[in-house]
C-alpha cells in the first residue's frame, strides 16, 4: 500500500528526512514514535504529498508528488495534530466537508453523502454536537469530530498525527478502537504519529522509531520498545513491562539515566 526508497525532505540546507525506506502493507496498523523532531509529521505530510518531497514515493497507485489533490484526498487522509476550523462552521459542516473529493465540480452532496456522515456522527457519539459550532468544541471534542471528517473521505490510508493529544483516557480508548474497528472491517491502512509509547505499543502491530529524521528501529513493538533503546533515543529512564496487548512503557522517576 505504502513503499519509499529514499524518502528525504530539506528545509533549507538542514535534512528533516534523511533517506527513509519504509513498506507498510494494506491494512496494517503503523505505528510512527520518536522524540520531538525526529520528523513523524513530516514523514505523514510528505505521503499525503502536501509538502516537497525527493526519493521514491507510493501510495496505493500514485506518487503523492505527482497525483492532484482531489485523486490523493480519495486515496489518503490526515489527520492534523492542530486542525484549523473556520469560524461558523458546525459540527456537521465540518464532518461534511470529508466528502468534498467525491462530489462532482460544482456539485452537491447526495443522499449517500449525508449517510457516510450521520453514520460517522453516530460510530463516534457525535450526535449531541452536530448543530454545535465547531470553534466552541472542547479539543476532545473537536479531535473527535476532526477524525470524522477525516474517515467521511473514504480513504484506503488513514494517517493520524498524534491523534490522541487532546484526549482524556476514556475517549483515547474510544478513538483508538474505533480506527482498530474500521482498519479491521474496512481493510483500512493506518500510519499513526504517536507520542505515547504504551498506545503505540498497544495499538500499533508494527513500530517504526525515527531520530535524527531517520529510522532507528523498525519491528514488532516488543523488538522497537526496550528499555535500552529508549534511553539512547529520547534521553529516558523507562521500565517496560510484558503484557499480552502489548507492551507497557512506564516512566522511572530519578532523572535521565
Amino acid at each position: 500500500m505504502i513503499s519509499c526508497r529514499g524518502l528525504r525532505v530539506d528545509r533549507g540546507s538542514t535534512p528533516v528526512l534523511a533517506g527513509v525506506d519504509l513498506d507498510v502493507d494494506d491494512g496494517e496498523w503503523l505505528a510512527i514514535v520518536g522524540p520531538n523532531g525526529a520528523g513523524k509529521t513530516t514523514l505523514l505530510h510528505a505521503l499525503a504529498g502536501l509538502i516537497p518531497a525527493s526519493g521514491e514515493i507510493r501510495v496505493g497507485d500514485h506518487d503523492p508528488g505527482r497525483a492532484s489533490r482531489r485523486l490523493m484526498s480519495r486515496t489518503v487522509a490526515l489527520m492534523p495534530q492542530r486542525p484549523v476550523v473556520p469560524d461558523g462552521v458546525t459540527v456537521r459542516d465540518l464532518i461534511t466537508l470529508g466528502r468534498t473529493p467525491h462530489l462532482p465540480r460544482f456539485g452537491v452532496g447526495s443522499a449517500d453523502d449525508r449517510t457516510v456522515v450521520d453514520d460517522l456522527v453516530d460510530r463516534l457519539g457525535l450526535g449531541a454536537l452536530v448543530s454545535r459550532p465547531a470553534t466552541a468544541l472542547s479539543g476532545g471534542e473537536l479531535q473527535r469530530v476532526v477524525l470524522a471528517r477525516a474517515l467521511a473521505q473514504q480513504p484506503r490510508v488513514l494517517l493520524l498525527d498524534e491523534p490522541t493529544s487532546a484526549l482524556d483516557i476514556g475517549h483515547q480508548q474510544q478513538v483508538l478502537d474505533l480506527v482498530q474497528s474500521l482498519r479491521i472491517s474496512d481493510g483500512l491502512t493506518v500510519v499513526a504519529a504517536m507520542h505515547d509509547l504504551t498506545l503505540a505499543g498497544q495499538y500499533g502491530r508494527r513500530i517504526v522509531m525515527l531520530d535524527g529524521g531517520a529510522v532507528v528501529a523498525d519491528g514488532t513493538p516488543e523488538e522497537v520498545l526496550t528499555a535500552d533503546r529508549i534511553a539512547d533515543v529520547y534521553g529516558a529512564r523507562v521500565e517496560v513491562l510484558d503484557r499480552p496487548g502489548g507492551p507497557v512503557v512506564l516512566p522511572l522517576a530519578g532523572g535521565r539515566p
